[in-house]
């Protein structure tokens, strides 16, 4: 499937008002990504008065059960005809019919299954629906954050809100007040989602590579040996689950490790 995203490239996306600041590396925006959601910046009131729902603040917390606030305390409905509509104000968190599924689709874009088990997307007359009922083009979202706010932008180019109906819709391609959303997250704070990957990966590529080196190296020289090949070959091959067997691959052409033969 991933193969039919490839052609799919999000452009970069300015929010109204915005000034130009320093483009971030990618090194950078990718740990900033793969950071673990902690108590850390974390409004501790405002997550009580949503029964513990946080707003997610980076692109890597978009993940799990999550919620679309629109506006204080209302959250995108979804109902049983496929129709998105903004809901009544709540005393603390979403009801079920507002919690959706968030599934990651590249390292920008994520697509949102509701609990009708249909995906959401943006319709030809620009109005957000949840009738998909599997992920193409029109189903993928891309988060956008800046400044300490978040705006969602649909397949349109245009950026999710409400209007006047309270129908949920994709109508503006500049992000203004009535853009500015929250995406909420009920994951533990105390739980690191990186609890099933090796120590040895939680870092970046570059430093999973060093450290399975520095694991299996006999170290007859005291020195490190690391392949100087692209890692492009480790970005897919992480992406296909065959990441150890490409370093196992790279070690051994170095001759950096004590069971290659």
């Amino acid at each position: 499937m991933s193969d039919s995203y490839s052609f799919v490239k999000g452009g970069k996306l300015k929010l109204k008002g915005s000034k130009h600041k320093k483009k971030k590396s990618k090194k950078r925006k990718h740990e900033d990504d793969e950071e673990t959601p902690g108590s850390s910046g974390v409004d501790k009131t405002d997550v009580t008065l949503h029964d513990g729902w946080w707003t997610v603040s980076k692109f890597g917390q978009v993940t799990g059960n999550v919620c679309l606030e629109l506006a204080e305390r209302r959250y995108m409905f979804a109902k049983d005809n496929g129709r998105l509509v903004l809901g009544p104000q709540r005393e603390g968190g979403p009801e079920p019919e507002e919690i959706l599924t968030a599934v990651k689709v590249d390292d920008t874009k994520v697509a949102f299954k509701s609990g009708y088990d249909q995906y959401i997307s943006v319709d030809s007359g620009n109005m957000v629906v949840g009738r998909s009922m599997a992920i193409g083009t029109k189903e993928q979202w891309e988060p956008v954050f800046q400044e300490g706010k978040m705006a969602l932008s649909g397949s349109n180019g245009c950026f999710l809100s409400a209007d006047e109906d309270d129908d949920v819709v994709c109508l503006s391609k500049v992000a203004g007040d009535s853009e500015m959303i929250n995406i909420r997250c009920n994951l533990s704070l105390e739980v690191d989602p990186k609890a099933g990957v090796p120590t040895e990966e939680r870092g970046s590529l570059k430093d999973a590579e060093i450290n399975y080196v520095k694991k299996f190296q006999s170290f007859q020289d005291r020195h490190l040996k690391i392949s100087s090949e692209d890692k492009t070959m480790l970005k897919k091959a992480r992406v296909q689950g065959t990441l150890h067997e490409t370093m196992l691959d790279r070690r051994e052409k170095m001759k950096a490790d004590r069971y290659c033969k």
